[in-house]
């Protein structure tokens, strides 16, 4: 059963009689088409028993067709009114649809507004994001061999970047470096904007890469990822500039003991918060638990954060097919940041990573 059609069926055992789907990325997963529409409408509407139909942006319908999108697909101007053409073509298929579906956490107020002004007696109650969650959560066979070239891509990034870390070099010099690299290898998109934190900076884990210069003696932490054929890739390493002081060798090799103690332990069966646990104790139990300050990890596939979530309070049960990361991190303001990750997918009897450059750890001069 192809996804559409697993949607369908879902929203037939919620009674829905249309679900709006709005969030640019499960429209790609659904259909194959991407495009991030900014300020103009992009929806898909699908019916329990109609078919589906794509409404999009005039400029985006020829773009549609060439995907292969078998359905209909309705653009508008920028002059006309999105919502109200939305509306003639729904009911035509259902004349009076009361139970709507959709993303709620992604629906803005003033979208979600226009749709009412059209359908008064609609009830948006149905949130759609964890019907889509759940339904991206087991990866097929083919969206694994994507994510495993986009982790084979995301290696080749670490190798030009660890080369190119040197004293006196910026941040964003390295950055620059391996994302031209990728570029030379027609590799085009990253992930996410790629982290470069040197020293003190890399104890920000949500900072960002920019003109700090690279000293001998520090740490350089590096997270990136690639995007192959719409699947992202994700880890992170950190690295020495030449010698580095005992404490922070410490931090790195019981972040290392963490991350691989972790991994080992991914397996069916087994739930998220136990496995975030297991990280986390090893952490503490050296005395750096107030430093690992988010989760052990979150999914990824064709977004670089999905559903699961690894962490406390989540007792989710991993199987089969699963992907998500595993980053254990040790942050110290003032001093230093330590994070190491892959992701992985879970195998039947174990795990997988996407990224293999070594996590062991390394120096350079």
């Amino acid at each position: 059963m192809d996804k559409l059609s697993q949607l369908r069926k879902l929203i037939s055992q919620l009674g829905l009689d249309v679900a709006y789907i709005s969030d640019p990325m499960t429209i790609k997963y659904l259909t194959g088409f991407y495009s991030d529409p900014v300020e103009r409408v992009l929806a898909l509407l699908v019916f329990p028993d109609q078919d589906p139909f794509l409404f999009a942006p005039a400029l985006e319908v020829e773009a549609i067709k060439e995907t292969g999108w078998a359905n209909p697909v309705y653009g508008y101007l920028d002059h006309e009114h999105p919502y109200e053409m939305i509306a003639q073509q729904v009911k035509k298929r259902v004349p009076n649809p009361t139970k709507w579906g959709a993303e709620l956490g992604f629906l803005t107020v003033a979208r979600l507004r226009a749709l009412q002004d059209n359908f008064p007696k609609a009830k948006f109650e149905t949130d759609l994001t964890p019907v889509i969650e759940k339904m991206r959560l087991i990866k097929s066979p083919d969206e694994i061999a994507k994510l495993n070239e986009a982790g084979k891509w995301a290696d080749f990034a670490f190798e030009v970047g660890f080369k190119a870390a040197h004293p006196g070099v910026k941040e964003q010099a390295v950055a620059a470096e391996l994302e031209y690299a990728l570029k030379q290898k027609g590799i085009m998109q990253m992930s996410f904007d790629t982290l470069v934190q040197t020293g003190a900076h890399a104890a920000e884990p949500h900072g960002a890469t920019s003109d700090r210069v690279i000293q001998d003696h520090d740490m350089v932490l590096f997270d990136l990822g690639t995007v192959f054929d719409g699947y992202i890739s994700d880890a992170s390493r950190t690295i020495a500039i030449g010698d580095i002081s005992d404490r922070q060798r410490e931090i790195f090799d019981v972040c290392l003991e963490a991350q691989l103690t972790a991994q080992a332990a991914a397996k069916p069966g087994i739930t998220a918060a136990k496995l975030d646990k297991i990280a986390r104790n090893i952490i503490t139990k050296a005395g750096y638990g107030e430093y690992f300050i988010h989760r052990l990890g979150h999914g990824m596939g064709m977004s670089e954060h999905e559903f699961p979530s690894i962490m406390e309070g989540n007792d989710l049960v991993l199987e089969p097919g699963m992907c998500f990361s595993i980053e254990p991190g040790i942050y110290i303001p003032g001093f230093a940041g330590v994070r190491i990750e892959d992701c992985v997918h879970i195998t039947e009897d174990g795990c997988e990573p996407f990224t293999h450059t070594s996590k062991e750890f390394m120096a350079v001069k």
